[in-house]
């Protein structure tokens, strides 16, 4: 395959992971080819599990698609808050944090509202709402456009103004962590934002539920290794035990629960 070729797929992939759909159509007149020929790539980028074609257009998957963030919100909401509330015991008064997009971040977010004095830096607009009713607090959020209904702010000009600030703690969650401890997401701007907050923090805090251990994602970040501590609120099953024990030692089980 040229190497003309494999930029471009690897492209159209981006674009869809960014996306969830794109035309077909739309496609031959961005990347300025023929109908054929970008067929040809949708063809091939369909043979794997991840991707498919649909009425004209190339679509992820099902599996590979997030819920609603309301509905994640609202799932396993006890293990969440016990996550939030071990987070929050990890940060003082007077602390400069990064708060990453989704529902366990803001449930951190909401633990840390017995906190004064914080400066946070945030494209969670959830997070910076619910830590703004404290006024000693000093609340950073980027310009853009605000994705809805997850009310964040993704894009190049979130990465640059992550960019800009160093902090003590980065706090943020994964959509999935693979069985060899790659941590996935659903779009790569937000693998891209993640690293930009833990390049940028002397602490960097994983928060995540235990459905999470297994869960399908298609953008592939960093490994659960790399991060500084894990709060979980449960053990997954018995496939994760040989990643658990490489990082027990950065492992913090919040609800108590070894099952």
């Amino acid at each position: 395959m040229s190497s003309k070729k494999r930029k471009r797929r690897a492209a159209i992939s981006e674009l869809v992971l960014e996306r969830g759909a794109v035309a077909v159509g739309s496609l031959a007149e961005r990347f300025d080819v023929s109908m054929q020929t970008i067929r040809r790539d949708v063809d091939a980028l369909c043979e794997g599990e991840m991707l498919h074609r649909r009425h004209g257009r190339i679509e992820l998957s099902r599996e590979f698609l997030n819920t609603p963030f309301d509905q994640r919100t609202a799932t396993n909401n006890p293990g969440k808050q016990v996550i939030g509330e071990a987070a929050a015991d990890l940060i003082p008064d007077d602390s400069t944090l990064f708060i990453s997009i989704g529902s366990t971040p803001l449930r951190v977010a909401k633990s840390l509202r017995r906190r004064k004095g914080l400066t946070v830096i945030t494209n969670n607009l959830s997070a910076a709402m619910a830590l703004s009713e404290e006024v000693s607090n000093r609340i950073l959020i980027p310009g853009g456009e605000m994705r809805l209904p997850d009310r964040d702010i993704l894009g190049n000009e979130v990465l640059d103004f992550f960019a800009r600030f160093r902090a003590e703690y980065a706090v943020f969650g994964v959509a999935g962590i693979a069985e060899d401890g790659g941590l996935l997401d659903f779009f790569p701007t937000e693998v891209r934002a993640r690293q930009v907050i833990r390049e940028n923090a002397q602490q960097a805090l994983l928060v995540v539920d235990w459905l999470k251990f297994g869960r399908q994602a298609p953008a592939l970040g960093d490994n659960i290794a790399d991060m500084d501590q894990i709060i979980t609120d449960r053990r997954p099953g018995d496939a994760f035990e040989p990643l658990l024990t490489r990082i027990n030692d950065k492992l913090i089980v919040a609800g108590g629960d070894e099952a």
